[in-house]
């Protein structure tokens, strides 16, 4: 039976992670992402990966992470473990944390769900994208960021789009970081959740939050969207596209900031949130951003298991 470790280091939510933690995987990330050799802290290990939703680049970056780290991987999918048939969270996470050595996880689901999994203490639970948060995108963010402006610190950002996880998981990200700058642009009614402008503001960083498209920030270094449909949910409201419309990322918006980049989670639509000229053209750094994921995912994956 493997002795347990004081403490998993899980990450259900970037409030999980010291400001320390948060620079360590953003520096490991871009050290990867130039080449750097990676650890042999998983070669021996297992891996889970449990999607109970659609994933390309997240999915993929942490399974070929943990390949590439040596790792052994099992893949669930939405309807492989007996949760199904009502074996509670809780006890499933006792279960694998006696046969896994991590456990990454996708839900549409709240945070209990994660919070039930990590109750114990031998496995790491990695949030690879809740309802509330995608922590591991924030990771990706921080990299792209630091690849290509060379520090975080002072960076000035306008998101445009639903305060959906990826945005609350941003805000939760940039606001560690002295000077930087996060101005959100979000529908009416599709806001960021009053607990993450909360912490943001308590972290220091400057957080703004507007429900129209008036009065835009001066200068901005990134444009920064998502898609209006989020994975894995749905809008009560049938005439939602109408209240997002105008908050649609086209050359009109990119011309006002001529020096900013492009940035986008992905997957994208064409012509609804980013007119195609803006996320193919030469200011998009959305699949540099794409590419980051995996170079993130072996930073984590690294630092769960404390390699």
């Amino acid at each position: 039976m493997r002795p347990e470790p004081d403490r998993a280091r899980h990450l259900i939510s970037l409030t999980d992670l010291s400001g320390e933690d948060l620079t360590e995987l953003v520096e490991r990330g871009c050290a990867v992402s130039a080449g750097a050799a990676t650890s042999s802290g998983l070669r021996g290990r297992v891996v889970g990966v449990y999607f109970t939703r659609t994933s390309t680049r997240t999915r993929t970056a942490f399974s070929a992470a943990a390949l590439r780290l040596g790792a052994g991987l099992i893949s669930y999918g939405p309807g492989d473990l007996q949760v199904n048939t009502g074996e509670t969270l809780h006890d499933t996470g006792r279960v694998l944390a006696r046969m896994l050595d991590v456990l990454v996880i996708r839900t549409a689901g709240p945070p209990e769900e994660m919070a039930a999994l990590a109750a114990q203490n031998r496995m790491p639970v990695i949030n690879a994208m809740s309802a509330d948060e995608h922590p591991t995108q924030a990771l990706a963010d921080l990299t792209t960021l630091r690849l290509r402006f060379g520090a975080i610190t002072g960076l000035r950002v306008l998101y445009v789009g639903e305060g959906n996880n990826t945005a609350a998981a941003l805000a939760l990200a940039l606001a560690r970081f002295p000077g930087a700058e996060l101005h959100l642009r979000t529908p009416p009614g599709y806001g960021l959740a009053e607990r993450v402008t909360r912490q943001a503001k308590e972290y220091g960083g400057l957080v703004t939050e507007r429900h129209d498209m008036d009065a835009l920030p001066g200068e901005v270094d990134v444009v920064y969207t998502t898609r209006w449909q989020t994975t894995g949910t749905t809008k009560p409201d049938p005439h939602w596209r109408d209240t997002f419309a105008p908050f649609h990322v086209g050359q009109q918006l990119m011309d006002r900031y001529p020096d900013a980049f492009f940035m986008h989670d992905l997957p994208a639509h064409r012509g609804e949130e980013v007119a195609a000229e803006v996320l193919d053209g030469p200011r998009s750094i959305a699949f540099d951003q794409a590419e980051n994921k995996m170079h993130s995912a072996t930073a984590v994956l690294e630092w769960a298991v404390g390699a």
